[in-house]
């Protein structure tokens, strides 16, 4: 029986305990979807090796004492080897050309042992100290010791700075390496092929509080910091490459990515994504069959859209069953390193990726992650930095198939970055910024209503405090009645349905997730001779309702909007655990609850906040802050819905060189705001003078600016 010592207190989050035991040797962290049975613990801590494996020593054959068997009391999961595994390992395992220059020159793989780990308990908060049996009882007292004394030594965050960060290859660049790439696919050589760039920065501080930074704002599904010496890794991956539960096996690779603006359905539906997924899964079910059990090998489903880091992707499960008695060192020889990541056929297209990239990878792609008799589990190591020599590396890359666009593929290495380095604070160099952009600063087409970059407030500006803690009202529990239906609400403006077609999309997209149905060809035309009608600015509210059967019946109806202007906008914090979703549903029961009776008006609405304290969005508007010179807004994750308006702004916004960063946006931070603004369909964009319990504000320059260039005609 495993020994077990429990660990309690206030404020033991995941973060708090790290950030407290900074300090200690052989420090390691895995925080996510790590443990097949989540309700056990969110993360795990360990420090104080027993063993760290040599860099001239056979990862493969350390792991390889670990075998699929179903006997016996289940082992603490996490208790074992945990670590990474380089890219360049694969050449242990093929016969392959060498690697192009390697800048960052981590070890191949760090693999450290440990006889215990701490494992948080989220239904308590507590921490348990879980070790194997046979453990020496005095290392397992030094570490309840050594947390008691880290607990109560001042802890916290501490300053870190990445400069800007560059790339090694340039849009051109990595153009051309996918466009040779294309050319091997056209000819037959490959089908597929994961061509990467590198991002790099100078950086100053503890890489543990860039990966803390990072995980309390992405909240990433497999992440992990290991402490190295001379270095760290802070990966932030969604993608799970290995999980082995006894003799069953599970690999979820990722391929198929879209903007988190853009409609997951079209991802979904898109022909070039789903060739990469189905290429990739492919070549998963082909590495599995070499130590699964044969015949064992599935891929039950087919992909889904998951929102990840600032995108959507498209994800596939494949599930096979190993012999009795393999262990995972040999279950690694066969798949690893991570086919997502590679292409197909694997060892052809990882012969052309060190042909074409312009440095050889070190953990990216790689794995990292925990192998012991509880099992193993190994993320893909994308969305994550690697840390040496006073730099930090990023990796950044796609599948390319036969229809991908050079230019496309290397927008997209970006669209992975940016949310990555805005959620850590980080930016893009000049170079990258132009390319990201599309638009170089001070190239004289700015005019009077162009949205300049938004300028750092004077320096004689005080920055309030955040204020103290206000209880949060909490709306009542009330799941959406799907069966009501959904809508969308747009404006009438001398008698145009304004923004009619994006409209349309969204909800067409909303009826083919939730009630696979699509709306009528004839409904456009419809609400367009419906518009012509109206004098005078109107809402106009398009209702789609399931019908028993199949189908959809589509209602829409206006009303007129008042002539008198409405003023900034007073919102109201409660809190809306996971919020209203991407969808607008009918059944808005859940806004109908008020602080106080009437307080809900035409200048005043919730203000939506997630359990732990996240903006999301007001009950009818998404929101932005204006927060030291930079634009922020809440991602479109799946909590909040994709306003129509939002992905103008942010389109303006970017189009002008302005420096914005959709991430999460904790309600104490909108204390230090300058501006806060909302936006809707019929409102446009409108200031918010006051956020209750937290601050006011005058309508700002930003504000301003986006009204004028996002003009509804109406007034609110």
């Amino acid at each position: 029986m495993a020994q077990e010592h429990v660990i309690t207190g206030a404020d033991l989050s995941p973060v708090r305990m790290l950030r407290a035991l900074r300090h200690e040797p052989g420090l390691v962290a895995l925080f996510g979807d790590w443990r097949p049975d989540p309700e056990h613990g969110d993360a795990l801590i360990a420090f104080r090796p027993v063993q760290v494996l040599g860099p001239d020593e056979d990862p493969f054959a350390a792991l390889d004492a670990h075998a699929a068997d179903e006997d016996g009391p289940e082992p603490p999961f996490g208790v074992g080897w945990i670590g990474y595994l380089g890219y360049q390992l694969a050449r242990r395992l093929e016969r392959l050309p060498e690697a192009p220059p390697r800048p960052a020159r981590l070890p191949e793989h760090h693999l450290a042992r440990y006889d215990h780990v701490l494992r948080h308990r989220p239904a308590t908060g507590d921490w348990v100290v879980e070790s194997a049996p046979g453990t020496d009882p005095a290392r397992l007292a030094a570490t309840v010791a050594a947390v008691h004394n880290a607990l109560a030594r001042p802890g916290g965050a501490e300053p870190y700075r990445c400069g800007a960060f560059g790339a090694d290859a340039s849009a051109d660049e990595h153009a051309a390496a996918v466009t040779a790439a294309l050319r091997h696919i056209r000819d037959g050589d490959i089908f597929q092929a994961n061509i990467c760039r590198g991002l790099a920065a100078g950086f100053a501080g503890d890489p543990l509080d860039l990966f803390c930074a990072g995980h309390e704002r992405l909240v990433p599904r497999f992440a992990a910091f290991l402490r190295l010496p001379g270095g760290a890794v802070a990966s932030l991956s969604p993608e799970l490459f290995l999980r082995r539960t006894g003799r069953d096996v599970l690999t979820s690779p990722i391929k198929g990515t879209a903007a988190a603006t853009t409609d997951p359905a079209a991802l979904h539906a898109s022909a070039k994504n789903r060739a990469e997924n189905v290429m990739i899964v492919d070549l998963m079910r082909n590495d599995l069959s070499r130590a699964c059990v044969p015949g064992s090998v599935r891929a039950p489903a087919a992909p889904r859209v998951e929102p990840h880091t600032g995108v959507h992707h498209l994800v596939a499960d494949v599930h096979g069953k190993l012999p009795p008695g393999l262990g995972d060192g040999a279950l690694l020889r066969a798949t690893f390193p991570p086919g997502s990541c590679t292409g197909a056929p694997k060892i052809r297209a990882m012969e052309i990726i060190n042909a074409l990239e312009p440095a050889g990878r070190e953990v990216y792609t790689g794995a990292v992650g925990c192998a012991g008799p509880g099992g193993l589990a190994l993320n893909v190591a994308i969305r994550t930095f690697e840390f040496t020599g006073g730099r930090v590396r990023l990796g950044v890359g796609g599948g390319i198939v036969a229809d991908s666009e050079p230019v496309d593929e290397t927008h997209e290495t970006l669209v992975k970055a940016v949310p990555l380095l805005d959620a850590v604070g980080a930016e893009l160099d000049d170079a990258l910024r132009r390319e990201w952009t599309g638009h170089a600063p001070g190239n004289g087409h700015a005019t009077d209503d162009a949205v300049a970059p938004v300028p750092e407030p004077p320096a004689s500006t005080p920055v309030p405090e955040p204020p103290a803690a206000t209880p949060v009202p909490e709306l009542p529990a009330s799941t959406p009645v799907h069966a009501e239906g959904v809508f969308t609400t747009l404006l009438v403006h001398d008698g145009s349905a304004v923004d009619l077609d994006a409209h349309l999309r969204r909800l067409g997209a909303s009826c083919r997730d939730c009630y696979g149905a699509g709306l009528r060809h004839e409904l456009h035309d419809e609400v367009v001779a419906q518009a012509a009608e109206l004098t005078g600015p109107h809402r106009l509210r398009i209702t789609a309702v399931p019908v028993p059967g199949g189908g959809l019946t589509v209602t829409v109806a206006s009303t007129a909007l008042p002539s008198e202007p409405v003023p900034p906008w007073r919102l109201v914090p409660v809190r809306l655990p996971g919020g209203l979703g991407g969808h607008k549903w009918a059944d808005r029961r859940v806004l109908a609850h008020e602080p106080a009776p009437g307080l809900w008006s035409r200048s005043c609405d919730p203000l939506l906040v997630d359990a732990d304290g996240t903006v999301l969005e007001t009950g009818r508007a998404n929101v932005f802050a204006v927060v030291d010179g930079v634009v922020l807004t809440p991602p479109a994750d799946g909590r909040i819905l994709p306003g129509i308006v939002r992905e103008q702004v942010l389109s303006v916004l970017r189009a002008a060189g302005a420096e914005v960063r959709e991430r999460p946006v904790q309600l104490a931070e909108l204390a230090r705001a300058q501006e806060v603004f909302v936006t809707n369909s019929v409102a446009g964009v409108h200031p918010v003078g006051s956020v209750d319990g937290v601050g006011r504000w005058e309508p700002g320059p930003v504000t301003a600016r986006l009204r004028r260039l996002v003009h509804r005609g109406a007034t609110g």
